[in-house]
């Protein structure tokens, strides 16, 4: 049986302006425009609080978002089924069985991700579980517009924070009792605030400052290293997404 947003879908694209699936007009994904910000996060206060803090805010940096393998499989097959340029690569039966395989190479990786977040702590700053998201929203997928608008409001992002790493400490280490923990990330289009204004409330002993570092600005002098634009991630998808089960881990 088709899945719901299966059958929603050309309706949404028609919405976008463009026809919906058609021999002539098969639907094709298309890249979505993510402008990805480099982000610096200092925690800092009493020592024995930031370790409290550098605790919770560990994690796999997954995010289980419910799969919907219709759609997924879908996903995989309209691009080799239907090419822009109208030339198949591969036949449609062929198509078929790669978009399966596919899917259930996505579906494996979905479900070592979910075998993984109650051990992994790579992640050093996981807003999953910080902020978790509430199971009636992971049912939905990461694309729905609730889904959205949910993120927006309690992380202030969209998209889960990607290729996130401890930063070296700045710290004076003549204040033993004071400690600080620096983490970098990248975030898509916009910085974390919303996340960092309940974190701020959640944590009042604790002083937390982001600082989003913009294209083009002066650059810090504190003697870190900034990625290159080269090393951002990469583009995604328009559509269901792949990755529903990731997010924040480190090297994502």
């Amino acid at each position: 049986m088709p899945s719901q947003r299966g059958e929603t879908r050309a309706a949404a694209v028609a919405g976008e302006g463009r026809v919906s699936d058609s021999p002539e007009h098969p639907w094709q994904p298309r890249p979505v425009p993510v402008d990805w910000l480099w982000n610096t996060l200092e925690v800092g206060g009493p020592a024995e609080r930031v370790e409290a803090f550098r605790e919770a805010a560990a994690g796999s940096g997954v995010v289980p978002w419910v799969l919907d393998l219709v759609a997924l499989e879908e996903e995989f097959l309209l691009p080799m089924a239907g090419p822009q340029d109208g030339v198949r690569a591969i036949s449609l039966s062929g198509a078929k069985v790669l978009a399966r395989r596919l899917r259930d190479a996505a579906t494996a990786n979905h479900q070592a991700a979910l075998a993984r977040m109650g051990t992994d702590r790579s992640c050093p700053f996981d807003l999953h579980r910080l902020l978790p998201v509430p199971p009636g929203i992971l049912a939905l997928g990461p694309e729905e517009g609730e889904s959205k608008r949910w993120l927006r409001t309690h992380w202030g992002v969209t998209r889960p924070l990607r290729h996130v790493e401890l930063l070296p400490s700045t710290l004076d280490g003549r204040k033993r009792k004071m400690g600080q923990l620096r983490i970098g990330f990248w975030s898509a289009d916009w910085s974390p605030w919303a996340a960092i204004a309940r974190l701020r409330r959640a944590w009042p002993e604790l002083s937390l400052e982001l600082r989003p570092h913009y294209p083009g600005s002066r650059p810090e002098t504190d003697g870190e290293e900034r990625p290159t634009p080269t090393s951002q991630p990469a583009p995604e998808r328009k559509g269901r997404k792949r990755q529903a089960g990731t997010g924040a881990r480190r090297g994502a």
